[in-house]
């Protein structure tokens, strides 16, 4: 039996930092330098229980699996939310927000990281024991250097040092473990970030009362509308107003009754009957209007229609030096031959500049309307149409399209004389108040009015546009009469949704399908390497650390005030293993193969003995071998090596 020799041999100074893993390399047990007595622990489960392994709880394989598995499943989840929001405009939240004593951006950001953080903490405590057991997996595996194993410390490294030192040392595991570790502080910013609340269209089909139908009012000889309507363009032309309720651009539609519980902002379409106002105007034939004096008091502007119609109008010029108004054009067209209240107009307009140059614009129309079945797009906010579509054209027969207007229209600025005093003060208000409006509307150009009559189209885009004005919202009086039925209709809300921000929701998602199926790849192949790996313990404390190295003898080579460099140089040429039959943390020498080593006392001494060939290096004994040969020379008082030379032919 070779010596249980505590031999020592010296090591080359020089070796090198990474260990040789071929069986070129002798490794001893033993050194010049220290003594150690590991030999003498008692083998663990004889003469009473093995004690368990420890496995801290976080290393437990539910938790090493289901922590990466519920990460790939809430990437997986959150991707298709992403897509789901985005095919349904967002999903459907309350109108208004039931935590009054919170903000809604507080609670779009809160909640969406309760479903994160738990996740990244996990991770990373799941990183900060990989990185714990690490130096311990390393030994396990034997020939670790000092600096990938007794002075390594990823925890004080942190992950994202820690993932350069693994690049240095090639642990993989750990490299990977802290960079997803680095991704779970990025969960919390995107995940505060992937929820807004937006406004969008919210669709529903409905009912609504209709209030007017088409029909001539009663009474339309008071000239109550059209007094109104005039008075209504004048304010419009003052105050920059829009057009009023049920009126939008020439259209005239049937009132309806709105709802009141709509909530927030939206509209609604109505399919109804609606009346189209044309007002025809043009500017008259070449050479245009002309003034001719008749004396000092008069003075006539005639003009000439591109239809051939002529329109003459007396006025006085020494009244003002800006003058306007209206008149029926007589003896033109189909309607000659009916009441002056539907002749075509001629506007005239009138100014004399300061060096005494006159200036007239006439205008002709000849309105028009006509009747469609129509959707009638309303805001449901202020009750103003936005929009009118055909449908189809009106067919049912009235007194508009028939008997008595036979379809023709109101011109809705020139009446029959009339007895009345108040009908006939209306009558003039209207013919005053709508030329007026247009001529206003000139004074108000950012360039004054001698800019419209420098213009060829000046005053014809103003009368138009005023005129056009006065006959929808006069028809609208005129041309309905009082109804009460149901039509169907179409409400659309403006109603908030939860939307799923695509940019930092994709972004999350990647991180947490990655960190999650990466993540099951590196638990089991960690747990794969921790499958040698002994500890009763739970490392990092100084305990334990005392438990793995007392007998171990290397401790002695370190004092209590070495720093970091000190230690490394003294535990320089040292290889560190974990004993298979303790557990304890052993240092051996490095001696590369072919070298010659140098001797110690012992060496040489058996040498002379002749049994220096017999000699063993701790490399071929384990500690069990070791704790064997001790016991056998304490229960003798022979040494292992005098026994070799005792024996006889007759021992087995």
């Amino acid at each position: 039996m070779p010596p249980s020799s505590t031999a020592h041999s010296f090591t080359r100074v020089g070796s090198p930092p990474t260990p040789f893993l071929t069986a070129d390399s002798r490794l001893s047990s033993s050194s010049k330098r220290y003594r150690e007595s590991t030999h003498l622990i008692p083998t663990p489960g004889v003469g009473e229980n093995r004690p368990k392994q420890y496995v801290p709880l976080y290393l437990s394989l539910p938790v090493v699996i289901g922590t990466p598995l519920l990460m790939l499943g809430l990437g997986i989840a959150l991707e298709i939310g992403v897509q789901i929001s985005y095919k349904n405009g967002g999903f459907a939240v309350a109108q208004r927000n039931v935590f009054s004593f919170v903000s809604t951006q507080f609670l779009l950001s809160f909640f969406p990281t309760l479903f994160v953080i738990p996740v990244g903490y996990m991770w990373r405590v799941l990183d900060w024991t990989l990185r714990r057991y690490q130096p311990y997996v390393t030994m396990a595996k034997g020939n670790a250097t000092a600096e990938e194993s007794v002075l390594l410390d990823y925890i004080l490294l942190g992950s994202t040092w820690s993932m350069f030192r693994a690049l240095k040392y090639n642990h993989r595991v750990i490299f990977w473990s802290c960079l997803l570790a680095t991704w779970t502080y990025l969960f919390q910013p995107l995940a505060g970030s992937i929820f807004q609340i937006q406004t969008r269209d919210q669709t529903e089909d409905t009912h609504v009362q209709s209030i007017r139908t088409l029909g001539l009012a009663p009474d339309i000889s008071q000239l109550n509308a059209f007094a109104a309507a005039a008075g209504f363009v004048q304010a419009a032309v003052f105050n920059n107003l829009t057009d009023p309720p049920f009126v939008h651009l020439g259209w005239s539609t049937a009132q309806f009754v709105f709802p009141t519980d709509t909530g927030l902002n939206g509209s609604m379409t109505v399919n109804t009957t609606g009346i189209r106002s044309n007002s025809n105007c043009a500017n008259p034939a070449a050479p245009g209007a002309a003034i001719s004096v008749v004396n000092a008091t008069s003075s006539i502007i005639s003009a000439k229609s591109v239809d051939g119609c002529t329109g003459n109008v007396t006025f006085d010029p020494t009244v003002s030096d800006q003058q306007y108004g209206v008149s029926a054009v007589p003896s033109c067209g189909p309607n000659a031959g009916l009441s002056v209240d539907f002749w075509p107009v001629v506007f005239w307009f009138y100014n004399k500049e300061a060096d005494g140059t006159q200036e007239t614009r006439t205008i002709f129309c000849n309105p028009t309307l006509e009747l469609f079945y129509v959707n009638a797009f309303a805001d449901l906010s202020n009750g103003s149409l936005t929009n009118v579509v055909i449908v189809n054209n009106y067919t049912t027969g009235s007194n508009i399209t028939g008997a008595p207007l036979n379809g023709v229209p109101y011109n809705a600025v020139i009446f029959e004389d009339n007895a009345n005093p108040f009908i006939e003060a209306r009558a003039t208000a209207t013919k005053v108040g709508v030329p007026g409006a247009i001529f206003r509307s000139a004074l108000q150009k950012v360039d004054g009015l001698q800019s419209v009559f420098g213009l060829a189209n000046g005053f014809l885009d103003l009368t138009s546009t005023v005129y056009t004005q006065h006959l929808a919202v006069a028809a609208k009086s005129v041309y309905f009469v009082v109804d009460d039925t149901e039509k169907s209709a179409v409400q659309t809300f403006m109603v908030p949704r939860l939307w799923i921000d695509p940019f930092p929701a994709h972004i999350l998602a990647f991180f947490l399908f990655a960190t999650g199926f990466l993540g099951v790849f590196l638990q089991l192949i960690n747990r794969r390497q921790r499958r040698n790996l002994f500890l009763a313990a739970a490392p990092g404390s100084l305990a334990a650390a005392v438990a793995l190295t007392s007998r171990s003898g290397f401790g002695d080579l370190l004092l209590p005030y070495d720093d970091d460099l000190t230690m490394e140089k003294k535990l320089d040429g040292l290889r560190f293993r974990l004993d298979k039959r303790t557990g304890a943390i052993l240092a051996d020498d490095y001696e590369p193969a072919g070298d010659d080593p140098i001797r110690g006392p012992d060496d040489a001494m058996m040498s002379l003995l002749g049994h220096g060939q017999n000699r063993q290096t701790m490399q071929s004994l384990s500690s069990t071998q070791l704790a064997q040969e001790a016991a056998l020379e304490q229960a003798t008082g022979i040494p292992a090596w005098k026994r070799e030379e005792l024996r006889t032919p007759y021992d087995t």
